[in-house]
């Protein structure tokens, strides 16, 4: 794909993906009622070692299909919600059940050019968003995981279950690129 060529614009997400606390996610299998809290900072750098990989291939710009985003769009995307979520637990830890801000992951993607940004590049922020999210988890003391923080659309996050909720996403991600069953 010409990287200066805009492709066709993925349809937004809809779902409600807040369901993953809940029950196993039949597409990737993660099963975040099992995860504890501290082991999500140790998945989080697995998952961030998992990307050097996939961004190295020579095909990591072309998409599976017109509207599945390529594997560097979507480590895009990872590195986006490591940086994203990352603030939100910052604000839940210094702030009493804050409202988070709006973010529109499909906006940020055309905005940014996701489909353009550079592999090496991506995986170096990627490695030090990733890093930094599991360092944060990790320093959050006992007594602050049930502090609670909001979406606008009414879900209602602790620290813990942020943090679930939170680690599926990559692990989500990184199966799409890995398992060849793009979701469309």
């Amino acid at each position: 794909m010409d990287s200066t060529a805009e492709p066709l614009r993925i349809p937004s997400e809809t779902k409600n993906w807040t369901w993953v606390l809940g029950q196993p996610c039949p597409e990737c299998g993660f099963d975040a009622v099992h995860v504890a809290f501290r082991d999500v900072p140790e998945l989080t750098r697995r998952n961030v070692v998992a990307w050097g990989p996939v961004l190295s291939r020579p095909s990591v710009g072309q998409r599976p299909a017109k509207l599945v985003w390529s594997p560097l769009e979507y480590a895009c995307h990872v590195r986006d919600v490591f940086r994203t979520m990352n603030y939100r637990l910052g604000l839940m830890l210094t702030r009493d059940d804050p409202l988070f801000p709006n973010w529109d992951q499909d906006v940020t993607a055309v905005e940014d050019r996701y489909w353009a940004q550079d592999p090496s590049t991506v995986l170096a922020e990627l490695t030090e968003a990733g890093h930094t999210i599991a360092d944060s988890f990790e320093a959050v003391p006992d007594e602050s995981i049930d502090r609670t923080g909001r979406r606008s659309d009414g879900a209602v996050f602790t620290v813990g279950s942020l943090a679930r909720y939170f680690v599926h996403d990559p692990t989500h991600h990184l199966w799409d690129v890995t398992s060849g069953k793009p979701r469309p």
